[in-house]
This record gives C-alpha cells, sequence and structure tokens, in this order.
C-alpha cells in the first residue's frame, strides 16, 4: 500500500497525472482508492460546498481553515485509513500540505498552527510522497480560463481569488517541498503529460514506492 498525495495551482494537471497513474496501476493489478479533499465524505462534501461557494457570506480566514480540518478528519477515519489498512493505494487530490500552502501562505495564518490542527486532524497520518506539480500563477490562470470557456463553470471561491494570493500559495507550496525533499516529488507542471508521467514512474520506482 502507498499514501500518494498530489498538489499544485488549479490547472496545474494534477487529475490528468492521476488518472494515467491508476491506469497503470489497473495494469500492475494493484487495488487502489481515489479520493480528494476537500470532500471525500458525504459530510466532507457538504463542507466542501460550505468552503468554495460564492453565493452568501465567506468564512472568515480561521473559519476557513477550521472548516478545512474537520472535513479532513472525517475524511482520515472513515475513507483514508481504512483504505490503507485494507491494503489499498490511496490517490489523493490534495491533502493536509494544501492547507499550509493555502490558509498558512495565502491567508497569513501562522504555519505553526496550521501544522498543529493539520496533526490533529489527520491523527499524525502523512503521505508516503506529495508530488508537488509546480505551475507559474499566470499559466494556471491562462488554463483555468480555458477550461472555464469549455465547461461554462464559473470559478469558485478560492479559484477567483487574486494572483497575488496564488502566488503565495505557490510559494509555500515550494517552500514545504524543499524542507521534506524524501517525502515531495516536484514536477514541472509546464511538460507534457506524456513526460510528467514518465518521471512520476520514474520517481516512483526510484524510490521504492512501485516495484
Amino acid at each position: 500500500m502507498s499514501f500518494l498525495v498530489f498538489e499544485g495551482l488549479d490547472g496545474s494537471g494534477k487529475s490528468s497525472l492521476m488518472v494515467a497513474l491508476e491506469k497503470e496501476l489497473v495494469n500492475r493489478a494493484i487495488s487502489f482508492y481515489r479520493t480528494r479533499e476537500p470532500g471525500g465524505t458525504p459530510l466532507g462534501d457538504e463542507i466542501r460546498n460550505m468552503i468554495l461557494r460564492k453565493e452568501g457570506p465567506a468564512p472568515t480566514s480561521r473559519t476557513e481553515l477550521l472548516l478545512y480540518e474537520a472535513s479532513r478528519a472525517q475524511h482520515v477515519d472513515q475513507v483514508i485509513r481504512p483504505k490503507l489498512e485494507q491494503g489499498l493505494w490511496v490517490l489523493c487530490d490534495r491533502f493536509a500540505a494544501s492547507s499550509v500552502a493555502f490558509q498558512g501562505g495565502g491567508r497569513d495564518i501562522s504555519e505553526n498552527e496550521v501544522v498543529m490542527l493539520n496533526d490533529f486532524a489527520t491523527g499524525g497520518l502523512k503521505a508516503d510522497l506529495t508530488i508537488l506539480l509546480d505551475l507559474p500563477v499566470e499559466e494556471s490562470r491562462k488554463r483555468r480560463q480555458g477550461r472555464g470557456a469549455q465547461t461554462g463553470e464559473s470559478e469558485d471561491r478560492i479559484e477567483s481569488e487574486a494572483d497575488s494570493f496564488h502566488e503565495k500559495v505557490r510559494q509555500s507550496f515550494l517552500k514545504q517541498a524543499q524542507q521534506e525533499p524524501k517525502s515531495w516529488l516536484v514536477l514541472d507542471a509546464k511538460e507534457t503529460p506524456e513526460t510528467l508521467f514518465k518521471q512520476l514512474l520514474a520517481a516512483l520506482s526510484e524510490r521504492g514506492i512501485l516495484k
């Protein structure tokens, strides 16, 4: 079993890379479970809507952080830890590092306080590897706008924050990766999906995660 987390700005290609890895795991007859944050459980999905909706009053920064942590605690207890105990790989689109980046970096909440709440919400559970798809903010915005033009969907409350917010988020992700290089893999999200997948497989092999 392995617990892999995919992080990055919106539009960085997390979903595409996760799908490619899922196909590889199927080919290798490796059982896995895919999930996401915020959400991952019925209660978590309700909280997700509260966080991301534009209608109604927006949560304050501290409230926003606590909502994410409440969703995460439910997610770990009801989904992630049980799946890992069953021997499944768990692939998660965002996890604790996102709170450090978005609420610590983006909202200027004390990183120590965010880490403390992360530890409480996860019960100390950490990813075996966090894959960061690093993308410049300008490119992230272009991709989000292109996606919106194709789907007709508007940006959620977090996506519609100013570029300065997203730049602080990006820098926080990079800082976290630099601080824990053994548990992070940083990929250049401007590369093609095929190149990114090859780099991911090579890294998983080198680290003994995928044999």
